[in-house]
């Protein structure tokens, strides 16, 4: 009776162990040092020697586990230019688990927008919202590039502009890395808001 019993036994411990393995955690530290490492070449990348000093907000790092192996990785930091001005920038950052490899990398400064000087036009700027537009932006850019590596804005370009139906217009440029490994192309981008409500009704990327 106890030979018969032990196979049975043998099988539970087995599934016991393999419960236990699949319940261990996200390696948070090596997602977000995987990820910061990432943002931090596509800065100098992009800011050259006007970006010194990177540094990263602990306190504003997310993780979110996501489908399948990857993890979501968002945070804020900030770096110093060679001026010496401290500029704020946002970030996010797919991690695998599985092979530890990041992608779909996407840095913005964090600075305002600023309006076009040769214009008597008064924007609404509590109804527009560079994030969102990025945001959007940044996902127009990945259903044409499904492979893409990084995506990065600079505050520097934005432009507010009067748009038909008293819509307001935010345009900029950045830079995106089509897929890991090959260079990165300056692209323009243009998002419209509806008045009154900060609704995107229209998102245009030109390459």
């Amino acid at each position: 009776m106890n030979i018969r019993t032990l196979p049975i036994a043998f099988v539970t411990l087995l599934l016991g162990s393999a419960a236990v393995h699949a319940a261990v955690p996200v390696d948070g530290s090596k997602a977000a040092e995987s990820c910061e490492a990432a943002v931090i070449d596509t800065i100098k990348e992009m800011r050259g020697r006007d970006a010194q000093e990177v540094q990263f907000s602990k306190d504003k790092r997310v993780l979110t586990p996501t489908t399948g192996d990857d993890t979501d990785v968002k945070g804020a930091g900030r770096y110093r230019t060679a001026a010496g001005a401290s500029l704020p920038f946002t970030y996010g950052c797919a991690f695998n688990t599985q092979t530890g490899a990041t992608s779909g990398i996407v840095f913005r400064d964090a600075g305002g927008a600023r309006t076009t000087p040769e214009k008597p036009w008064e924007p609404d700027l509590a109804n527009v919202s560079p994030e969102a537009c990025e945001a959007a932006v940044a996902a127009n850019l990945k259903s044409k590039h499904p492979r893409v590596g990084r995506i990065a804005f600079g505050s520097d370009s934005r432009q507010l502009r009067p748009a038909p139906a008293g819509r307001s217009s935010l345009e900029g440029v950045g830079a995106v890395e089509r897929a890991p490994g090959m260079s990165l192309v300056q692209f323009s981008y243009r998002c419209e808001f509806e008045p009154g409500n900060a609704k995107i009704v229209a998102v245009q990327t030109i390459e």
